[in-house]
């Protein structure tokens, strides 16, 4: 049996543009072509979940615009419950305007829109759905007093609390990490949150000084090196991930979360879900893009069968 997963979560859409160098002061510049492309961590992980044949719910917020039915449409698309999104009259749907030049670096403007909407109110409207939801996963592209809130509330209807905590700030409210069962965040992230700089020899004092706040699971996400997981009952353990071709990383961290949870509302012990999460997150890196990177069930199945699971 599989439970029911709530994303609570950012939708932007990603307007890209490519040009040969960044523009200076004064300078306009010819680019090459620009992509719309739907994006925002939490829409990226409902998508990834509806992909994988997730029993999924979305809430969030988009503005009364054709980026918000983009956004929208694309989720219901692979089977997301999108009912409860609120569509904000008045207010554009949030925008991230990235520069990317020929060597592949980039710049970010993201003006949040609807996404500061998301509210303690709106979450109130939507205590039926946090209930009737088994795990609820969160990030921090909405307002972290809405997050905060809102997973207390999960917490006290007895949920299964994930938080992925980016982009990541210089510390998180007690509160919310009192709420938090599993929080995955990356090394860059630790450091951010812990202080700590040198997490690879220091992962477990930085993965300690986060679990004496009261998560009771974290899992640090290594990139090509796998995970490090440190869970309940002093289960430490590193997994590998597969040696693959990487193109773009960019939703390498929504896969990752999405399929774990997807393991967990199936019942399985964090290992297998991170060993899951593992492959999932190696197949999007070898694909352009992030919802377009994120695999089917029979993909992963077959990527397995292939190459073997991560371990």
């Amino acid at each position: 049996m599989m439970g029911k997963i709530l994303v609570i979560g950012s939708l932007n859409m990603d307007l890209v543009v490519n040009v040969k160098h960044m523009p200076q002061i004064g300078e306009t510049l010819l680019a090459d072509r620009l992509e719309f492309i739907p994006g925002g961590k939490g829409a990226n992980q409902a998508y990834a979940l509806g992909k994988l044949g997730a029993d999924v719910t979305m809430l969030g917020a988009v503005g009364n615009d054709s980026y918000g039915d983009i956004q929208i449409d694309g989720l219901k698309a692979v089977g997301v419950d999108t009912t409860h999104i609120a569509r904000i009259n008045g207010v554009n749907t949030g925008i991230a305007l990235i520069n990317v030049n020929e060597h592949g670096d980039n710049s970010i403007i993201v003006v949040q829109g609807a996404n500061k909407y998301v509210s303690k109110e709106y979450i109130d409207r939507n205590l039926k759905v946090i209930e009737e939801s088994d795990i609820v996963i969160f990030q921090l592209e909405i307002p972290i007093e809405t997050v905060t809130y809102a997973a207390k509330k999960a917490k006290e209807l007895g949920k299964t609390v994930i938080l992925d905590p980016a982009p990541a700030p210089d510390d998180l409210p007690a509160e919310l990490l009192s709420n938090v069962d599993i929080i995955k965040p990356n090394e860059t992230e630790l450091v951010k949150l812990t202080g700590i700089e040198e997490v690879d020899s220091c992962i477990s004092k930085a993965v300690d000084s986060i679990k004496k706040q009261g998560v009771k699971t974290v899992i640090v996400t290594l990139g090509g090196k796998g995970s490090f997981v440190s869970a309940q009952n002093d289960v430490i353990k590193y997994i590998s991930t597969q040696d693959v071709k990487v193109i773009d990383t960019t939703a390498a961290g929504d896969s990752f979360i999405a399929s774990m949870a997807l393991y967990l509302s199936k019942g399985k012990d964090i290992i297998s879900a991170v060993e899951f999460a593992n492959n999932v997150a190696s197949i999007s890196v070898t694909r352009k893009g992030a919802q377009s990177s994120m695999p089917s069930m029979e993909e992963v199945e077959k990527y397995i069968s292939e190459m073997g699971s991560a371990k």
